[in-house]
């Protein structure tokens, strides 16, 4: 077995860093509400955002009501269905604090890599999934 240093990024039980921002008593940004924004660009619509990270339409819908409100300016803009068919997409504010959201993540990654792998080292092997 290798020592536990040489297990890094590769290995699947390699560490996660999950970072959830707090503003004040209201307004968080966290790994999954970054996620759902993203899926948000990507597939063009809420509710296939919402299948795709396994949640309900009003879950991503209230989240997303909840991030529009939160911020200065609306992060997700969406149309109704009809004869042309609804959607949504990301704002310019939206694309923005996605790539903040990621830029400060790999930021404390790389800030805390010592101290992850140091910590990561004083672990028990958890491969065997005991």
């Amino acid at each position: 077995m290798p020592p536990a240093h040489s297990r890094r990024m590769s290995d699947p039980q390699s560490p996660r860093l999950h970072l959830r921002l707090l503003f004040g008593d209201r307004a968080m940004l966290g790994p999954g509400k970054a996620d759902l924004l993203q899926a948000v660009a990507s597939t063009g619509s809420i509710a296939a955002a919402g299948r795709q990270m396994g949640m309900s339409y009003k879950r991503a819908w209230s989240l997303i009501d909840e991030m529009n409100a939160a911020f200065t300016q609306p992060l997700v803009q969406s149309v109704r269905g009809g004869a042309a068919g609804g959607g949504a997409h990301l704002t310019p504010q939206g694309e923005r604090v996605v790539a903040l959201y990621r830029q400060l993540m790999d930021r404390i990654a790389k800030a805390g890599a010592a101290e992850i792998n140091a910590l990561q080292d004083m672990l028990h092997d958890m491969s065997d999934g005991k």
